[in-house]
């Protein structure tokens, strides 16, 4: 499932990063690849907050609906 379904607070497993090889790049810059834990934190007006490796980083709904926990 997407991870803008996944509820807050709870730690979900990243399964597969959708999208260009451009998009997939830099989200794992960013920390979201295959296998990392991830939490929503808060969302707001189309903003996500998100834990990933001990960082929260916000991305909008759209970047964070490219990623499958």
């Amino acid at each position: 499932m997407p991870l803008t379904f996944a509820p807050m607070g709870e730690e979900r497993e990243i399964i597969k990063i959708n999208g260009r090889d451009t998009v997939q790049k830099h989200l794992a810059n960013l920390g979201f690849v295959s296998g990392a834990l991830v939490t929503v934190i808060s969302e707001l007006n189309g903003n996500m907050i998100l834990k990933v490796r001990e960082t929260r980083i916000a991305l909008d709904k759209a970047m964070a609906g490219r990623i499958l926990v």
